[in-house]
């Protein structure tokens, strides 16, 4: 089968709009791959999960000291509020949290460069904060062209205790820290939900290897205010015209392709996954998944959570095919990691853009910067590699995760310090 990426590209347009975590319009878009699915010959079907978040109800942040001037705040789902009628405190900037920053923050609300990591998070806990604020988008930002991002507390902070956290547009922080901000009034009442989201699932039994499986993966929500073409329609549609290709040329092994929800809230698709298949799971061989691709602008990259030799594979491959492509041993936030956590080895196939040539998390990740052309490129490669992979007479890869990249998957969950505890 050839790769009709004008196929890829008409599919996109039809998901491209925003299907956040558990929303209406995620299973909108769930339910167009399921019918894109049949329409190949395939049965799909949905595994619903639940998704914590929150219902914001009132959230309002104002300087009151030595001014006065209220500020637009996005809290964070799943953090804690205030009560009504809201706190005043002292304000700080601690910057990127190191310890001497740290001092005396007892009942004070904070502003911070980055999200804390857990580490980080922790300390403000030790240290009595009232509640933390982060920063998003430049210092330059006009409001009118920009959005402040909904972010979620995840869990491997969470188990730690909940504080209220807030959002920002980075150009309030500036302007807040400029005129030395000291004291700030914070109300936010929110009521913690749960909401339903789906994974799309569809298989294709191995003709000589049944029981050997190989997985796709690609997840198909995007966050609020996005269209989530880039980040990550575009996964979504080039393993579709893989399942496409594996129904047209029947694999000796079983593929198992899986769009995940909920991803961008801390991978909830997966892990729900993973959770409910547990047993198949001594069948997997491989995860295989396609995060960020189309960009115009880009460059392909291979992340692979594995043993050596599958890099020196991937690597070689692409030489002797002469495609562009770096291939790297590392993990990768997204669904493939939460796989690799489990032991199965995982790589991540994607054309980063340069930056500014293709947005993640904002309202500018749009199809105008996307094309068919592109999107071919990342399809290509994929398939190469997995239908060498697939059809192997005898499979290469070890079921293994190294000790490296076992490090690297532990500090990425926040196993470290769950052992210190």
């Amino acid at each position: 089968m050839s790769i009709n990426s004008q196929r890829e590209f008409e599919l996109l347009k039809k998901i491209g709009f925003i299907r956040t975590s558990g929303s209406e319009e995620e299973l909108r878009a769930a339910n167009i791959l399921v019918e894109e699915i049949s329409s190949i010959g395939c049965t799909g079907h949905l595994e619903d999960f639940k998704v914590p978040t929150s219902k914001i109800k009132k959230a309002t942040l104002k300087v009151v000291e030595p001014y006065e001037k209220e500020y637009e705040i996005t809290p964070y789902n799943c953090s804690i509020g205030i009560p009504e009628g809201g706190i005043t405190t002292d304000f700080v900037y601690i910057e990127d949290g190191l310890d001497a920053n740290l001092v005396d923050l007892k009942g004070k609300f904070v502003l911070i460069n980055l999200r804390p990591d857990p580490k980080l998070y922790k300390k403000l806990i030790e240290a009595g904060i009232a509640g933390y604020i982060t920063m998003c988008g430049t210092a330059m930002d006009e409001e009118d062209k920009t959005d402040i991002a909904v972010a979620r507390m995840r869990e491997k902070n969470t188990q730690h205790g909940k504080i209220p956290a807030i959002n920002m547009r980075m150009k309030d922080c500036f302007h807040m820290v400029k005129n030395k901000a000291a004291k700030v009034k914070v109300e936010i009442i929110a009521e913690d939900i749960e909401l339903t989201s789906h994974n799309v699932v569809v298989t294709i039994e191995g003709s000589k290897y049944p029981d050997e499986i190989i997985s796709f993966g690609a997840h198909y929500d995007s966050v609020p205010f996005s269209t989530g073409v880039y980040d990550n329609g575009a996964g979504s549609v080039i393993i579709m015209e893989l399942l496409r290709h594996f129904k047209e040329n029947p694999p000796i092994r079983t593929v198992k392709f899986v769009w995940y929800g909920s991803e961008e809230v801390g991978l909830l698709g997966s892990k729900a996954y993973l959770q409910t298949h547990e047993e198949e799971l001594k069948k997997h061989l491989l995860m295989i998944n396609v995060d960020v691709a189309g960009s115009i602008l880009g460059r392909e990259k291979v992340l692979v959570t594995a043993e050596q030799s599958l890099v020196d594979y991937i690597d070689h491959m692409a030489k002797i095919k002469g495609f562009p492509l770096k291939v790297e041993q590392s993990i990768y936030s997204s669904d493939s990691t939460a796989f690799a956590d489990t032991g199965i080895p995982s790589v991540t196939f994607c054309r980063f853009a340069p930056q500014g040539g293709a947005f993640i998390h904002t309202r500018n990740d749009i199809i105008d910067f996307l094309s068919a052309e592109a999107l071919e490129i990342t399809t290509t490669i994929t398939k190469e590699f997995s239908e060498s992979i697939v059809n192997s007479v005898v499979f290469p890869v070890e079921r293994k995760i190294p000790d490296n990249m076992r490090k690297e998957l532990d500090k990425y969950f926040d196993k470290e310090s769950k052992k210190e505890d």
